[in-house]
């Protein structure tokens, strides 16, 4: 693994349409999509998956909604957020951002909640998985957007998110061997490392927690993916879920993740806000969706992850 300033040029072409997962803000959806070059991050560690084959399109970036946005991602890499040692509880988590695995959200559902995070002495690793590819002309690109968001596609079936999102699970795999392999470094306790993901990223979060393999997150948290039921593992870590009742993608499917969990006795928490519609995230929005991470914060503390280990 190495340090990385600019990706690679891979990623085919995925076959998942996912008009449900695009994480932006409902009420902004006409907001323009403006390029902007790649932010500098130095401390960005591109993980060992290597580049897919047969994708020709280069990574970009651009701002919409207020946030920042990748696209085209072709090599995954791992951003780390470190708490002052003297703070670190050597709790850690993984964060998958949303964006309907085409494009990432990078700023509102990455950077700011690490830095949020780390504030709390918990270590946080923004994940730059891997995406299917989209056109590199932008006008073409908001097109195929918009037409992804008026068809009738669906997210990948619980059963069929292993081998449907098999790149970004191999991605989050790697990201959480890396922290293990640095964990002493990092002031990381293996055993305390969980993973949190934002729309398509929460897809990948509990694809990874039923088809992960080693990975085993010790907790997890699913903010405004899709709630379908699923088969829970005998070991299912503690699930925290938070969602706006108003998400005009994921508000009216029911709340079958959350049912499966409490049938198989495992520890879930679920909050469901009147309003924030989808993609709200660290926005400073008017409505108690944007108190979501507060809400975690204190279900961490809970869980005993705001404080060392004893």
């Amino acid at each position: 693994m190495k340090t990385t300033h600019r990706l690679g040029r891979i990623v085919s072409a995925g076959a998942i349409a996912l008009a449900y997962a695009l994480a932006a803000p409902a009420h902004a959806q006409n907001d323009k999509m403006t390029p902007i070059l790649q932010p500098d991050m130095p401390d960005a560690i591109a993980l060992d998956t290597g580049p897919l084959p047969g994708a020709k399109t280069q990574e970009s970036w651009h701002m919409q909604y207020g946030s920042v946005f990748a696209r085209n991602v072709t090599v995954a890499t791992l951003a780390p957020f470190l708490p002052d040692p003297a703070k670190a509880t050597g709790a850690a988590v993984i964060i998958a951002p949303g964006g309907g695995f085409k494009t990432l959200s990078m700023s509102n559902e990455g950077w700011d909640v690490a830095k949020a995070l780390a504030a709390k002495g918990v270590a946080a690793f923004v994940l730059k998985y891997r995406l299917n590819q989209t056109p590199q002309e932008m006008d073409a690109f908001a097109r195929e957007m918009a037409q992804m968001f008026s068809g009738a596609a669906r997210p990948p079936a619980p059963r069929e998110s292993a081998s449907t999102l098999a790149p970004q699970i191999a991605d989050a795999r790697a990201a959480f061997a890396l922290v293990r392999a640095r964990a002493a470094t990092w002031h990381v306790d293996p055993d305390r490392i969980g993973m949190l993901g934002f729309s398509a990223g929460a897809m990948l979060t509990m694809a990874t927690t039923l088809h992960g393999q080693d990975a085993k997150p010790a907790f997890i948290a699913d903010i405004y993916g899709p709630l379908a039921p699923v088969t829970v593992p005998a070991d299912a870590p503690p699930l925290f879920v938070a969602l706006a009742a108003d998400d005009p993608l994921f508000g009216n499917g029911g709340y079958g993740l959350v049912d499966s969990w409490r049938a198989a006795r495992r520890p879930v928490e679920f909050h469901l806000y009147e309003q924030g519609g989808h993609g709200f995230g660290m926005y400073p929005k008017t409505t108690t969706s944007t108190g979501w991470f507060d809400a975690f914060s204190r279900w961490l503390g809970m869980h005993g992850y705001l404080k060392p280990a004893r």
